[in-house]
Parts: structure tokens; C-alpha cells; sequence
């Protein structure tokens, strides 16, 4: 019977004992430093390529845009601008997983799982294209605000890519943290920084309650499912002989 063994930073192998003493934030950078040039250029990539086919769809939808209905709960959420730094923090957030995955062989199947993801709603949002209804704030007392909405022009609304987006990230962020150990008031700041990033799109008026409803559904499934199939490769990879 062998020990499993992980890699290190410098490509060598190390037993999974000693592994386990090593500190959790050791860990976690001697992961960040395998693969970087890989994880830069691929997750640049990534969000340049998501940006691109995001925007043309916005602009370029196939059918009538459908406005999303207000419920009780955006009634209760009111509009705060305070809330646009942690809407806008969700591309430092989706970088986070990827930095730590130490092997390609991870990286390779976390983007995959990933663009599954976003195909899923930019699929949507072509055949049904949606918007939040306008709010009644004056924008221009909200600069910063107002730049986002012209940018986006809170269109592509459900599911709520953001949303979405952001819970993939968290499970697999969770995940990872576990792996490495990290103790418990790290996974609390990582899903209050989640729980913060969803709640910014509310707050922001970028989303009503039906689109984060809906990107929390389509967004949570995918985080298992590549997290269970990842399971699976590994279990493979450890049974078969060396």
C-alpha cells in the first residue's frame, strides 16, 4: 500500500504526511506558484473571450427583451451604492479557485466546467433575452453606479451570470481551503465574500430576486457536478497501477 503524494514547488513529490504538517498557507502558496504563466494568460483569456460573446449578445439578442417581474424580496433589499465594490470584487473572487489548483490536469477541467457554465446562460440569454425593470433613482447622483449600468445596461439579467459565477466559485474556493486545511475563519470569510458579491446584485439593481434565484440554480449544480466528477478522476488516478 503507497501513500498518496502531492507535488511541490519545485516539481518534486512530497508524502501526504508530510504534507499534512506543513502549514495550510504554505500549501496554498506553493500551489498559487505552480503553472502561474498558465493561470494568468488562461484566466485573462477566459473572462476577455466571456466578456466578448457577453456583450455581443447584449447587443444582439434574437427575440424581444422580457423585463423580470419585482418581488417582495427586491422590495426589501433596497439600492445601496455602497454595495459596487463588492459587485465589482466577483473578478478578483472567480480568479481565486483557478491561482489554487496546483496540477493542469485540474485547471484544464476546472475551466471546462466553467465555460459549461457560462454557455449555459449565454445559451439563455440569446433565446430569452431579459432585463430588470427601471428603477426610479436618479443615476446621476450615483456616478459610479451609473458608468456600470451604461456598460452593461442591466441586460443578459436571468440567471444572474454574476450569481452564478460566484457560488461555483465559492464551492469550489470552500473546497480547496478544506484540502489545504485552512481552519474555519478562513471558509467564513470566503462565504461571506460570496454571500456579499450576491447580495451586490441586488443592491446594485444589476439583478431582481428571480435572476439570483436563477443563477444560484444554475451555478450550485455545476460547482457539484465538477466537483464530483473531479472526485471521480482522482479515485481513477489513485487506483490504477504506477
Amino acid at each position: 500500500m503507497t501513500r498518496d503524494r502531492v507535488a511541490s514547488p519545485h516539481g518534486k513529490t512530497l508524502s501526504s504526511e508530510n504534507d499534512q504538517q506543513t502549514p495550510w498557507y504554505r500549501r496554498a502558496a506553493a500551489a498559487i506558484a505552480m503553472h502561474l504563466y498558465l493561470k494568468s494568460i488562461g484566466t485573462t483569456l477566459f473572462i476577455g473571450l466571456f466578456f466578448g460573446a457577453y456583450f455581443y449578445l447584449l447587443n444582439r439578442p434574437a427575440y424581444p427583451t422580457t423585463v423580470m417581474p419585482i418581488t417582495l424580496l427586491d422590495r426589501l433589499i433596497g439600492f445601496q451604492p455602497l454595495a459596487l465594490p463588492w459587485y465589482l470584487s466577483l473578478w478578483v473572487y472567480v480568479s481565486l479557485p483557478p491561482a489554487l489548483l496546483a496540477t493542469r490536469r485540474e485547471l484544464y477541467g476546472y475551466g471546462l466546467a466553467m465555460a459549461w457554465t457560462c454557455l449555459a446562460a449565454l445559451i439563455v440569454f440569446y433565446f430569452w433575452p431579459t432585463a430588470v425593470p427601471a428603477a426610479n433613482i436618479d443615476w446621476a447622483q450615483y456616478p459610479d453606479v451609473a458608468f456600470l449600468k451604461s456598460m452593461d445596461a442591466s441586460g443578459n439579467a436571468c440567471p444572474s451570470l454574476h450569481v452564478a459565477t460566484a457560488v461555483f466559485s465559492g464551492i469550489w474556493l470552500h473546497y480547496l481551503l478544506r484540502r489545504f486545511g485552512a481552519p474555519p475563519w478562513i471558509l467564513i470569510v470566503n462565504w461571506t465574500w460570496c454571500v456579499l458579491i450576491v447580495y451586490s446584485a441586488m443592491a446594485t439593481r444589476q439583478h431582481v430576486a428571480v435572476d439570483v434565484l436563477a443563477g444560484l440554480a444554475l451555478g450550485v449544480p455545476a460547482a457539484c457536478v465538477s466537483l464530483r466528477h473531479r472526485a471521480g478522476a482522482a479515485a481513477k488516478a489513485q487506483s490504477s497501477p504506477t
